[in-house]
């Protein structure tokens, strides 16, 4: 017979301890970015910029950024008028690009974080980390289904 009861030693993960370790690690991350004057969602959508494979126009990054954080599009666009205020991300035509700024922003931000999250994730067996990759999957999987039957 198999059980799914925990004991004191292997405790069962659940939404709660999703949502701390999250806000925790978010936490960490938010403190590094306001010593660079940046935001969690000015941050995100900035990488989106960075790291997509061809230029972005701004309903293209407002619909990558909504997809991974559930904002507001009018605080998504918010945050896209705040990063070219800032000259992070520029009009080319149609697309919006980032700068040289936004670039340097990201790596300075990579380079403080980088040690911070080594230490945190760095006792963790990589067979935890690999089982916690596939529940963390599975999870995102299906709240994602969950709200796309809330929102339509």
């Amino acid at each position: 017979m198999t059980t799914t009861e925990s004991t004191p030693s292997t405790p069962v993960a659940n939404a709660r301890d999703l949502a701390l370790a999250h806000y925790a690690a978010r936490g960490v991350l938010e403190n590094v970015l306001a010593r660079h004057g940046a935001t969690f969602q000015q941050q995100v959508a900035l990488r989106a910029a960075i790291t997509s494979d061809a230029p972005q126009t701004p309903d293209d990054l407002l619909a990558q950024v909504q997809h991974s954080l559930k904002a507001d599009p009018a605080d998504i666009r918010a945050t896209l008028d705040e990063l070219r205020a800032k000259q992070l991300l520029v009009a080319d035509g149609e697309h919006l690009c980032p700068t040289d700024a936004g670039r340097e922003l990201l790596a300075a931000v990579a380079a403080e974080i980088t040690p911070i999250s080594a230490r945190i994730w760095g006792e963790i067996p990589a067979e935890d980390l690999a089982a916690a990759g596939r529940v963390l999957a599975s999870v995102t999987e299906h709240a994602n289904a969950e709200l796309a039957t809330l929102t339509t």
